[in-house]
């Protein structure tokens, strides 16, 4: 009798449970498996839609000013995230910071929150964000 075609052994290379409870985080079994943590983002970053982004948060502010306890402030960190974002590579440190503490200006009025984290999501493609 011949062993050809004939496999050998099967490897269970997953993971069985029987009973009980079980919370897991990432995971990765099997031979070249990879497990990712946090955000993961295969987007390229777009300047258009970026700039887009940002206009539409100037926009909203002209509108919403009188609703904000820190217009001015809130005027700066746009300003500053702009000028970071002009460079011809923005520090993803210095990106971070200014949406967050934009996000922290314009949290009492809505369409504002929301513009930001558009913005913010826009910034994923951003080399090192």
């Amino acid at each position: 009798m011949s062993d050809e075609g004939r496999q050998g052994p099967v490897i269970n290379q997953g993971v069985v449970q029987y009973g009980g409870t079980s919370n897991v985080g990432n995971q990765a079994i099997g031979p070249g498996a990879t497990a990712y943590s946090g955000a993961v983002s295969f987007q390229s970053f777009d300047a258009g839609r970026t700039a887009e982004l940002l206009a539409r948060v100037e926009e909203l502010l002209a509108l919403h000013r009188e609703r904000l306890a820190d217009p001015e402030g809130t005027s700066r960190e746009l300003g500053r995230l702009r000028e970071e974002l002009a460079e011809p590579e923005p520090e993803p440190g210095v990106v971070r910071r200014a949406l967050t503490r934009l996000n922290d200006f314009v949290q009492p009025v809505t369409p504002l929150v929301v513009a930001v984290g558009e913005l913010a999501r826009s910034m994923q493609g951003l080399p090192g964000f």
